[in-house]
């Protein structure tokens, strides 16, 4: 991108009719994939600059987080764990697996009740909410020389018209990064999630395309900050 379906678990189930009886989700701490589309996830918004670290009350600094990203969204951070005071998130300026770890008084909570799974094999996207499958559409995925990584990523952006010859309508920028680009490709290694062609097919160059419809959808319905599980 350029710069600028399983059921869920029996415990998964067990905490969307306990979430439903006491009124609310019980809090996303540790969010386990089960755990994740059972329930969905904490979203951290950035009060400020922040210092993403290596890890709790660690010196290295792995990144300065700010509170816009880089297509000028309001910067929000996908919560994975808490512990002792600091959560651990995920970052568009972090590589593909890589988690920072804030001071959860820096930052604002929020809980946000959706997840999206990507099935490579499948070329399938589901969409959860709080253990309930709200729709699955049909995809295309990554090339066999450009695969769509695997992992935990998170929508940072949503971007309508932008270069719409590429990404047509609208766009899910993702926090993770294409580690197989194709030679010659120069709209940088950001993944994302767009409308385009080839649906059902193994053949982008690692983002995930939607038809414009389903993607329309998503637009209206998902946050900033929804964690995308993508597997085979």
């Amino acid at each position: 991108m350029r710069r600028s379906s399983t059921p869920v678990a029996a415990c998964a189930v067990a905490a969307t009719v306990l979430a439903a009886f006491f009124g609310e989700a019980p809090p996303a701490q540790g969010t386990t994939v089960a755990r994740l589309y059972a329930i969905g996830s904490d979203v951290a918004v950035p009060q400020g600059t922040v210092l993403l670290r290596a890890a709790p009350y660690s010196n290295r600094v792995l990144a300065r987080v700010g509170p816009r990203t880089r297509f000028g969204s309001r910067t929000q951070l996908a919560v994975v764990d808490e512990s002792d005071g600091w959560l651990e998130v995920i970052s568009e300026q972090l590589d593909n697996d890589i988690h920072g770890f804030v001071r959860r008084g820096l930052v604002a909570l929020s809980h946000d009740p959706y997840s999206l799974e990507v099935d490579r094999s499948a070329r399938q996207l589901t969409v959860w909410r709080m253990g309930l499958r709200l729709r699955r559409m049909e995809v295309a995925v990554g090339a066999i020389s450009t695969p769509t990584p695997r992992g935990r990523f998170a929508i940072t952006d949503k971007l309508r018209n932008f270069f719409p010859d590429y990404y047509g309508c609208c766009v899910l920028a993702l926090s993770g990064r294409q580690s197989q680009p194709t030679p010659g490709w120069v709209g940088g290694n950001r993944l994302a999630i767009h409308a385009g062609s080839g649906i059902g097919s193994a053949i982008s160059n690692g983002c995930v395309r939607a038809a414009t419809s389903g993607m329309r959808y998503l637009m209206r319905l998902l946050p900033v900050g929804t964690q995308v599980v993508v597997h085979d």
